[in-house]
């Protein structure tokens, strides 16, 4: 199973210059809930709901969306071992939290502060 940060999925749907490959997406993909705000956000914030909308939604309907559970939000407090902003401490925490309980979960994120911090931790980070 693949945990998909929002920066591989936003990268997918505004055609960035880094995509990920298209096996990655016949792969069991699973997110933290933060992944749906994030991705409305940002294609809000560009104007471009009503030509990015069927796309998110595309995306959004291969993804597993766990809820942020109170164990994840507690690990999110707790420090990490490089500095993190606040929704990227909340993925990590999730994937945390999913690890915990012996899910065999890799990471896929192209933010090179998230992949330094889960390299830290010893996340498997995924291979795209």
């Amino acid at each position: 199973m693949i945990y998909l940060d929002t920066s591989v999925a936003l990268a997918e749907l505004f055609a960035e210059d880094r995509r990920p490959a298209d096996a990655l997406w016949r792969e069991p993909l699973i997110s933290s809930r933060l992944l749906e705000y994030e991705l409305w956000t940002r294609v809000n914030a560009r104007g471009a709901g009503a030509t990015h909308g069927e796309a998110v939604r595309e995306i959004l309907a291969r993804v597993s969306l766990v809820e942020l559970a109170p164990a994840a939000l507690a690990r999110a407090l707790e420090t990490f071992p490089l500095p993190v902003r606040t929704l990227d401490a909340l993925h990590l925490a999730t994937f945390h939290f999913l690890a915990s309980r012996r899910q065999r979960v890799t990471l896929a994120t192209y933010d090179e502060r998230m992949r330094g911090c889960a390299q830290k931790l010893g996340i498997e980070l995924a291979v795209m």
